[in-house]
């Protein structure tokens, strides 16, 4: 079952850290924990994936920044390196992400970097990104807003914003 949804697992790790081995490692912790569960218990396998990949990646999201904080220079995200997959595996990840955009979500905080990505990029639902972050789905909304209002300014292309969102 986790290998049916690898590779999404593995295009929401990467876009929310922006880094191959980073990446891996949460796929691995994640498929180390799912080997653990009672799968009879879990009744949508996707989702639970999603919010344990979602987990790993904003603790380490959060992690990273601290550890950033001591280096001076501008941080690059890694190129994606791609290989061969199939079509199914191509329509599940989509195109590449580019570097400029993995640079702007790197000036969002952890937060709101995991909320815009996952509704505006995965359509993962505010009550679903509210479970993994431990919020509420209106603040998950909010920060989802401020994201894709800070994108804006950061890729110099503003537009309104829908508190509906």
């Amino acid at each position: 079952m986790f290998d049916t949804h690898r590779p999404y697992l593995a295009s929401v790790a990467y876009r929310l850290l922006g880094s191959v081995a980073d990446t891996d490692d949460v796929l691995q912790d994640a498929w180390l924990r799912w080997r653990t569960v009672d799968h009879g218990a879990v009744e949508d396998p996707r989702a639970y994936l999603t919010r344990t990949v979602t987990r790993l990646c904003y603790d380490l999201l959060r992690s990273a920044r601290v550890r950033r904080e001591a280096y001076v220079g501008e941080w690059l995200p890694e190129p994606a390196v791609v290989e061969e997959v199939s079509p199914a595996e191509r329509a599940v990840v989509g195109e590449e992400v580019s570097l400029a955009m993995l640079a702007v979500l790197e000036k969002l905080t952890p937060a709101e970097r995991t909320a815009f990505v996952l509704h505006d990029v995965f359509a993962v639902d505010f009550a679903e990104i509210a479970t993994a972050l431990d919020r509420s789905p209106e603040a998950v909304r909010q920060l989802a807003s401020r994201a894709r209002r800070r994108v804006g300014e950061q890729s110099g292309r503003s537009r309104p914003v829908d508190p509906t969102e």
